[in-house]
Parts: structure tokens; C-alpha cells; sequence
């Protein structure tokens, strides 16, 4: 049986051995390549299409860097519209401290259906939303009225800022016909949560 596989073997071998070496020969002379019409798909490229190709990525880069040097100002000024006394307008942004809003009062939000949150209807109004992240990193949104707690869901961390125009910010949008999306931000971390409510 050996010696049958080794006759297999060495029969292959041999055999790809010639296959090769009739493959490079037919490639070894090169006047076999059309060297006239080599080129004759390819569209030459002038001087003013290269440029404006450049310019575009140019412009493009510039805008990315304009918008990330915009959101840096941003978290260090603490989302207002001038600098805070104790910043260095000619310092380096990443050198800086970003100030932290007063959140004592957390974000208020007008909900105009009635949740349901474990179980229990929470009546349309308005709420303090508040965002916290537990030492497993786990994100939850608290719902307050007055100093009451009304209701707490679990939130999931995004790095979205869904467009708004604050770091602080809290708001919602209706997802079905069962669900509102609260997306809350802050200077720690941006989250959502998806609460239930019943239509009326």
C-alpha cells in the first residue's frame, strides 16, 4: 500500500512539475503582450480633475477638525456661550478642566402620554430626569416630581448627541404605537431608555 501511494506522489509531482514549467514558458517571450493597446481602457486624468479631487478631501478634513475643535469648546466651557473667568481662552482645550453644571435640580421633560414602569402608570406631565451610573457601570434614569420618585428604567450609554444643541440635555421621541425613546446627555455619558405608555 506504501509503495502505491508513494508511486501516486511521485507521479503528481512530475506532473506539476511539467505543468509549471510549460505555464512560464508560455510567458517567457515578452512579444506575446499587446504593449500598443495595453492602455487603451485607462482615461487619463488632467492636472484641474486632480486638484479638485484634493481641494474636496481638503475641505473635508478641515470641516471633521473644525467640528471635533467645536465640541472640545464645548464640554470645556460647560455648553455656555462665553468662557468661564477661570479658563485660559489661548490655552489648550485638552488641558483644561471641563466646569460641571449645577444638576441639583436635573433636567425637566414634559411627557404628554401616560408610562408604565414596573408595572405602575406614570400620569403625562412633567418630570426631573435624572442620570446615574452605578460602580458596575450600569446606567439608570430616574423620574422625580417635586422630591417624589416616580419611576426608574434601565438606560443604555451612546455616544450619539442626537443633535442637540446643549451637553445637558434630556428629550424624547415616539418609537410605535408602545414605546417613547428618553434620551438623556450630561457631561459624564449620553444615554437612552425605552418606557412603555399606554395610548389614550
Amino acid at each position: 500500500m506504501k509503495k502505491f501511494a508513494l508511486i501516486i506522489f511521485i507521479f503528481l509531482f512530475t506532473l506539476s512539475i511539467s505543468y509549471a514549467d510549460d505555464f512560464f514558458d508560455s510567458y517567457s517571450d515578452p512579444g506575446e503582450i499587446d504593449t500598443k493597446n495595453l492602455w487603451a481602457d485607462q482615461t487619463p486624468v488632467t492636472n484641474k480633475e486632480f486638484e479638485e479631487v484634493m481641494d474636496a478631501l481638503e475641505a473635508k478634513t478641515k470641516a471633521k477638525e473644525k467640528k471635533q475643535y467645536k465640541r472640545k469648546v464645548k464640554k470645556v466651557s460647560g455648553g455656555g456661550t462665553s468662557l468661564h473667568s477661570g479658563l485660559d481662552p489661548m490655552g489648550e482645550i485638552d488641558s483644561q478642566v471641563p466646569l460641571k453644571k449645577n444638576e441639583e435640580e436635573g433636567r425637566l421633560l414634559n411627557i404628554p402620554v401616560n408610562m408604565v414602569i414596573d408595572g405602575q402608570i406614570l400620569e403625562k406631565g412633567f418630570y426631573n430626569i435624572y442620570g446615574e451610573k452605578n460602580k458596575d457601570n450600569e446606567i439608570y434614569l430616574t423620574l422625580y416630581q417635586s422630591q417624589f420618585l416616580k419611576g426608574k428604567v434601565k438606560a443604555y450609554e451612546t455616544q450619539d448627541d442626537y443633535d442637540a444643541e446643549e451637553i445637558d440635555f434630556v428629550k424624547y421621541e415616539p418609537c410605535n404605537d408602545y414605546y417613547i425613546k428618553v434620551m438623556f446627555g450630561s457631561l459624564d455619558f449620553n444615554a437612552y431608555a425605552y418606557i412603555m405608555y399606554t395610548p389614550d
